[in-house]
């Protein structure tokens, strides 16, 4: 669209007296009627799209990308050129269900076998390079990066972390070849979050030597299984293990939930097998790539070796062992190995909004509309509104980037310590980032796509596919209000501790370090003080943050040892949900907001840190202000503090425009990995022009 000028006199004689909101209109209506002095077919470049202005910070986006980039660039940029090399292999706009789920089995076959990737090597060697590898998949396709987290988190994720070393020995190295494709089947018809009450069964055969794998009723289907409709030859089957005879009496004995690796097709015909029957889950909101299935088993015999038994085994003559007492310690040691997959969703969920904001904040810079009479249009992004609506957004993606960093390093010293501590740690972390992130980021492609106008709703454009991939992050890999209750009951957990004079997580320290001052009454002082300086200390940020967290903590606790007296133990947890919800992502906002104070405070470059500084200061003030209602409730901030922190959020995002297009090129994304023409570094309508025909 030309980007023109509007003409027409200036409201000069307007009536002095008249309203600002009719002087408003009037001025409003000089750009809906007057016609343009510009030719409406030229088309230029947008004047304003990179114009600095005064008093703003200047930007070297090549100074952030050093900062930004984390070890494993060059596996990223390795990848990224192997596939833009390779056009046949990147997915079109407009592809039938078959086609995509085929193009994107050829496009993980070629990752592992012509650009010699080895990702379940990767994955068990340095973790932080596998996730890397899966952003970089995931910008070519967000079904190929499912796929291939379905094939190495998850089905070479359990021989890892659930097997031990005769089931590596037998399948690691066919698995990372993608020999043996597999799935990962875990999820019923009836049961997903509330994974102890899966009804599959896996009965032991002393006679054989064998499991006998059933599906007693429908609910009991295994549901939404990935790679199941077409491509796996193996299925990890999470069942319910029973020992004929070993219960009270006589009666079997179930011994809870373990898995089972299971065949369900033949490695040189691909027949489905003898017993298992299988069926498509169809066509999705998304990732249409991926071939989801749905699984049936009658009386399917596997040797008693298939049992991945590094938490419990059965001997040969039917004899159950475990280095773990309850079916609730292994059962958590279980799921506690599987954590890998919300570890690589909340980092490629970043990716999808570094993506979505980066479309949307060149678009808003390139876009011009309207403007003071007999000048040229200005650029929308100089409006406030849209400010509003992006610049806190590419401050989340910046806090996000450092914050899921801390969890992969995290994870890889959880991976290579196996310290029990850790790992509890890194379960409630990745639980919550998890849900958090991915929440963020859904409600932000929306946001994104709007801010786009018509224009973001082309499917060139990418919204509309990214947000209907990402939709189901949300979900799969842990329902984000049941991982958000995660987070809650740890915190309670360790809110009891502290009380009862015991150590706390690494994570929690702080509630450890200060619980005393964040529960005492707010210091009527420091309540009133607006100063700029004061309000941009972190010190400030993150003690504001953390008195929300605990005064939340506190709260509920009491809350729900008044209810438990009548309602009981779940009546009463279910009374507090909302307010546990809400405990669970201050507490996640406190620890993203520690690390992007970290990352600011380490940065070494002086330039880049003040610009990393203000990011990080709109990032915690508008955070602050988004629950201003809680502060004020509590008179942590008195009337004139909350205005002085609007008026200085409202300042930081104008002040963060001024740098935005340095911030989104900092995120070093390739042209072929954004695709989006209006999110192009330049010639932008133009190329958009070109993907209709023009």
């Amino acid at each position: 669209m030309a980007t023109t000028s509007r003409s027409g006199s200036a409201p000069d004689d307007e009536d002095s007296n008249s309203t600002p909101a009719m002087r408003r209109l009037r001025r409003l209506s000089l750009h809906l009627l007057q016609p343009s002095d510009r030719p409406s077919d030229s088309l230029v470049p947008a004047a304003c799209a990179g114009k600095r202005r005064a008093g703003g910070l200047d930007a070297d986006a090549a100074a952030l990308t050093a900062y930004l980039r984390g070890r494993h660039r060059a596996m990223q940029a390795r990848v990224y050129e192997f596939y833009v090399a390779r056009p046949e292999l990147q997915t079109p706009v407009e592809l039938p269900t078959a086609a995509h789920r085929e193009l994107c089995f050829r496009q993980m076959s070629a990752l592992v076998r012509d650009a010699g990737v080895r990702p379940l090597t990767l994955m068990a060697s340095d973790p932080a390079e596998y996730f890397a590898v899966m952003e970089a998949v995931g910008g070519l396709d967000i079904s190929l990066a499912i796929k291939v987290g379905v094939q190495y988190s998850l089905w070479g994720g359990s021989i890892i972390n659930l097997g031990t070393k005769k089931h590596k020995e037998k399948y690691f190295d066919r698995i990372d070849n993608l020999e043996y494709p597999g799935c990962f089947a875990m999820t019923e018809l009836h049961h997903g979050s509330n994974v102890q009450a899966l009804q599959t069964t896996a009965t032991f055969d002393p006679v054989t030597d064998e499991f006998i794998i059933d599906t007693p009723n429908d609910g009991a289907i295994k549901w939404w299984i990935g790679n199941a409709a077409l491509h796996g030859k193996f299925a990890t089957v999470f069942a319910r293990l029973i020992l004929p005879l070993q219960g009270k009496g006589g009666e079997p004995a179930d011994m809870g939930i373990h898995a089972f690796i299971v065949p369900i097709r033949d490695l040189e015909t691909h027949a489905v097998l003898p017993g298992i029957e299988i069926n498509d889950c169809g066509h999705k909101i998304g990732l249409n790539g991926v071939d989801n299935g749905a699984l049936r088993f009658c009386s399917v015999r596997i040797p008693r070796d298939n049992l991945l038994n590094r938490f419990g085994d059965v001997a040969r003559d039917g004899k159950y062992t475990s280095s773990l007492p309850t079916i609730n310690r292994r059962f958590a040691a279980t799921l506690g190995e599987l954590v890998g997959g919300r570890v690589g969703l909340a980092y490629s969920s970043v990716g999808v909004l570094k993506v979505a904001v980066t479309i949307a904040v060149r678009y808003a810079l390139l876009r011009q509309q309207f403007g003071p009479p007999k000048q040229p249009e200005i650029s929308v992004l100089d409006y406030q509104s849209h400010q509003h609506k992006l610049m806190p957004m590419l401050a989340s993606a910046y806090a996000f980037h450092f914050a899921r960093a801390y969890l992969v390093d995290k994870y890889s010293e959880m991976k290579k310590t196996e310290d029990e501590d850790l790992s509890a740690d890194v379960h409630v972390l990745s639980s919550g980032l998890k849900s958090y992130i991915t929440s963020y980021t859904a409600k932000a492609i929306s946001i994104c796509r709007e801010s786009c106008g018509g224009h973001g709703y082309a499917a060139v454009n990418r919204f509309g596919g990214l947000r209907n991939d990402h939709d189901i992050f949300q979900t799969f890999e842990g329902d984000n209000t049941v991982l958000l209750q995660q987070v809650a009951g740890d915190l309670l957990k360790q809110y009891q501790q502290k009380f009862k004079g015991g150590t706390l997580s690494v994570t929690w320290n702080y509630l450890r370090d200060s619980m005393s001052t964040y529960l005492s009454q707010p210091n009527p002082v420091t309540a009133r003080w607006e100063g700029e300086d004061h309000l941009r200390d972190p010190n400030f940020q993150l003690d504001a943050f953390r008195y929300r967290t605990s005064r939340l903590l506190h709260s509920v606790a009491a809350r729900l040892q008044k209810h438990m007296k009548t309602l009981g133990g779940f009546g009463a947890w279910n009374r507090c949900l909302n307010h546990l919800l809400t405990l669970a992502e201050s507490h996640i906002e406190s620890v993203i907001l520690a690390r992007f104070i970290e990352a600011v405070k380490s940065c070494p470059d002086e330039k880049t840190r003040e610009v990393l500084k203000l990011v990080c200061d709109l990032y915690a003030l508008d955070r602050i202000w988004n629950d201003i209602g809680t502060y004020r409730n509590v008179d942590y901030v008195a009337p004139n503090k909350a205005k002085a922190i609007h008026k200085l959020a409202d300042y930081l995002s104008y002040q963060v425009r001024l740098v935005a297009r340095e911030l989104v090129d900092a995120f070093d994304i390739p042209d072929q990995i954004i695709r989006a023409p209006i999110g192009m570094q330049s010639e932008a309508y133009s190329q958009y022009t070109q993907c209709i025909g023009f």
